[in-house]
């Protein structure tokens, strides 16, 4: 497990070319349902368990709020809720396409491992050497 969850680190923080690709095709097509997933059953789990509103606003004291509509003021607030949502959506997408990239590299290297599998054959110095040695072994044997 401890191994997994560092492949999981360096994929998230490091990350190269390919899995930059996969991660916006992946994070393109799965946005909306990581959204509506954190939105509908996440968030609401962290607001029962905490007692917090995970859509929480901190309203600045230096702003006057009088008079605004609830559009208004959201715009004026420090929305530290739509930040947690956002973490959130980010290390579920991030879990799904690092299990995704890790899938697809299982089965490529699924082919390679049957080829690394098979012993190569030695060179031929080392099968005259090996024949030579032989050789020699059993006249050593009759000399005795």
């Amino acid at each position: 497990m401890k191994k997994f969850i560092q492949e999981f680190k360096e994929f998230a923080l490091k990350g190269n070319v390919m899995d930059m690709a996969v991660g916006v095709i992946i994070g393109a097509a799965f946005g909306n349902i990581v959204t509506a997933l954190t939105d509908d059953f996440i968030n609401p789990l962290i607001a029962s368990i905490g007692g917090a509103e995970i859509a929480g606003k901190i309203k600045l004291p230096w702003v006057d709020y009088a008079g605004l509509d609830s559009e208004a003021v959201t715009a004026l607030c420090l929305n530290y809720g739509h930040f947690i949502t956002t973490i959130i959506n980010f290390l579920i997408m991030a879990f799904c396409i690092f299990l995704m990239v890790k899938a697809v590299n299982k089965i490529m290297s699924i082919g390679k491992k049957k080829e690394a599998e098979k012993p190569a054959e030695p060179p031929k110095e080392e099968v005259l050497l090996t024949e030579i040695r032989d050789l020699l072994k059993e006249q050593n044997k009759k000399a005795k």
